[in-house]
């Protein structure tokens, strides 16, 4: 049984357990509503939908598909689906932190924190070129690509561009503690995203 839910990243802490500092980062995770299940029979494949945080105004189609659970005045912002699915739920149940225990080990995705438009020092590591020897201004310069009688340049070649804004997922992460009052879970680690960014959080 695989456990999930969505969350927001509400920023990095540290706490004090065992005479060790540990970095944490904290989320604020659910309620999640469970919006639509979906079987083999019917759509072709087994996944559960969930809602999560709040939204003033949405289209009217998903307006349609979501005024059966939840009424025409609450509106989700998020939804997402998950293949594998937690045992004996339907739609309108909800998912807490609850679901989670400290010491659990979890995968978490999101959107990495965009960096604009980087050189090939700091977006792919590069060593750059000497300094002296008649390499004035090539300091942070790519160099050759390749020859040049192709005339194009092949797909994949390392150069300059726009970095991160990429989903991004770190794996076996450690739940440390869970706020079920609060719905707040701490995450041992740094995870992708800025503040208030969705994030989603599979137990491993």
């Amino acid at each position: 049984m695989v456990k999930y839910i969505l969350g927001k990243k509400i920023g990095m802490s540290q706490i004090f357990k065992e005479e060790k500092v540990i970095p944490v980062t904290k989320i604020q995770a659910g309620p999640c509503l469970i919006t639509q299940v979906k079987t083999s029979d019917k759509e072709g494949y087994s996944a559960i939908q969930i809602a999560f945080d709040k939204k003033r105004k949405i289209n009217k189609p998903l307006l349609g598909h979501l005024k059966k659970i939840q009424g025409e005045k609450e509106h989700n912002r998020y939804l997402r689906e998950f293949r594998t699915g937690i045992d004996n739920l339907k739609a309108g149940d909800k998912i807490t932190v609850d679901i989670f225990q400290p010491g659990d080990k979890v995968k978490v995705s999101g959107i990495s924190k965009g960096k604009g438009f980087q050189g090939v020092v700091k977006r792919h590591g590069f060593h750059g070129s000497p300094a002296t020897h008649g390499h004035k201004d090539q300091l942070r310069m790519p160099g050759s690509i390749g020859a040049g009688g192709v005339a194009r340049v092949f797909k994949g070649q390392k150069m300059a561009g726009h970095m991160g804004a990429e989903r991004a997922t770190i794996k076996n992460l450690e739940i440390i503690e869970i706020d079920s009052a609060t719905n707040t879970i701490l995450i041992k680690g740094a995870v992708p995203g800025i503040k208030n960014s969705l994030l989603e959080i599979v137990q491993e």
